[in-house]
């Protein structure tokens, strides 16, 4: 599974970047972009960013 991240409807709060940074990065427009697939060991961060979201920009594909 991929971490997708709406860069429309994202607002650049950075806190999923801050709760899993092998995963979400901030380019250079200050929006938060997947960069690596949900693993195993990550799966549990990834989910409580993309619950935690605040716009919920985030939703997870096969």
């Amino acid at each position: 599974m991929r971490a997708v991240v709406d860069k429309d409807t994202c607002i650049g709060c950075g806190l999923c970047a801050s709760t899993e940074p092998d995963v979400f990065q901030m380019d250079d427009d200050g929006k938060a972009v997947s960069v690596a697939d949900t693993t195993d060991e990550n799966r549990d961060l990834v989910e409580a960013c993309v619950t935690g979201c605040p716009v919920d920009a985030i939703h997870e594909e096969e």
